[in-house]
């Protein structure tokens, strides 16, 4: 696997922690669905969200929610369509953006943007 891909695999672990003990119930990671994918889903006070984790060594090149582009929210949403359905959902959703920093000396710091689009 290439490095950028393990990078990727731990951010969403260490995302998925973070959000845990935030309270949030975790329910699925990596849901595929044709060409989309969603990081995270996760539950909390009943509404059923959709996380895409940005991992960022810096903001040099910018900030974690400045790489969700129009396709990318698109698919996302399509894919959450896609689940909502399957799993018969009827409540509340959201679409979540969490940023992880990770500084020169290996601190980690996130970065959460709820109900960041639709």
């Amino acid at each position: 696997m290439a490095k950028h891909n393990d990078i990727g695999k731990i951010s969403e672990i260490l995302a998925m922690e973070w959000l845990v003990s935030k309270g949030y119930e975790f329910l699925e990671a990596n849901f595929r669905y044709k060409h989309a994918e969603i990081d995270l889903i996760m539950k909390h006070k009943g509404i059923m969200i959709f996380v895409e984790v940005k991992f960022r060594s810096g903001t040099g090149y910018g900030y974690a929610e400045e790489f969700v582009d129009y396709r990318k929210r698109q698919l996302i949403i399509r894919a959450a369509d896609h689940y909502i359905h399957a799993k018969d959902w009827h409540n509340d959703i959201r679409f979540d953006i969490v940023g992880v920093y990770k500084d020169k000396c290996g601190n980690v710091a996130y970065k959460h943007f709820e109900d960041a689009f639709y």
